[in-house]
């Protein structure tokens, strides 16, 4: 058996009752270091196996392994599982074992859903994720697609916006979203959402460069119809009151 566990923003509060009766349930866990050790109040008596960055592969074959010799595994994944994490890649690699193997997945929520919850009510209308990550998917094609969203006035959700090994991917998203949305369009910046040293700032597309921006930041970007009141972002939906 197979839990894929999406743990949340990576506290206890924020994680589903499911989600910690899965992880109870395990005999091992399995992740990326970072999420295994925003619950190791949880893990406590539990054989761990935490990797670092972009051995994925490596995690599910581990996860596989030890579920083939009939272990009960929670391979767990921030925020939520099935955006940007394990569960897609769980369920390629276990695909000929999925009559012998258990999978079940644990929805968590988003870093997405995080920020924005602490930012107000920006994504009360229709609204996109974007990865600026191009290790999985070419440069070209993400610039492609946040051009798209631009030009549908999405409010647009910003994943994986900076790291040390792409610095200047933000300034051509910026670029992007001047040339498509009003300089003022209002821009949430919440960096280590719903953590104990989250960060909010709310700040707008001609001055967010201004704004520190990391790998544990959600970059949150208004429709035309975004405002900001009394320091909350808020996107209307269209109710007549």
């Amino acid at each position: 058996m197979i839990y894929i566990i999406g743990t949340g923003p990576g506290a206890d509060e924020h994680m589903s009752i499911k989600a910690i009766e899965a992880i109870n349930k395990a005999d091992v866990i399995v992740g990326y270091k970072t999420y295994v050790n925003l619950i190791k109040n949880l893990i406590k008596d539990k054989e761990v196996c935490s990797l670092g960055m972009r051995k994925e592969v490596d995690r599910c074959m581990f996860a596989l392994e030890n579920a083939l010799n009939g272990k009960v595994v929670g391979l767990v994944s921030g925020g939520d599982c099935g955006v940007y994490g394990m569960a897609g890649i769980m369920y390629e690699i276990a695909k000929p074992y999925l009559g012998k193997v258990k999978i079940e997945v644990v929805p968590g929520i988003t870093s997405a859903n995080a920020a924005a919850a602490s930012l107000g009510a920006p994504l009360m209308h229709d609204y996109v994720t974007i990865s600026l990550s191009d290790l999985l998917t070419d440069w070209q094609l993400i610039e492609k697609r946040m051009k798209y969203a631009c030009k549908g006035d999405f409010v647009i959700t910003i994943y994986n916006p900076k790291s040390h090994g792409r610095v200047e991917h933000i300034n051509k998203i910026r670029d992007i979203l001047l040339e498509y949305k009003d300089k003022n369009t209002p821009v949430g910046i919440v960096r280590n959402a719903k953590r104990d040293n989250e960060e909010v700032e709310i700040t707008t597309i001609d001055e967010m460069l201004n704004h520190e921006i990391n790998m544990s930041t959600m970059v949150i970007v208004g429709n035309s119809k975004t405002y900001i009141c009394h320091k909350k972002m808020i996107t209307p939906r269209g109710y007549n009151y």
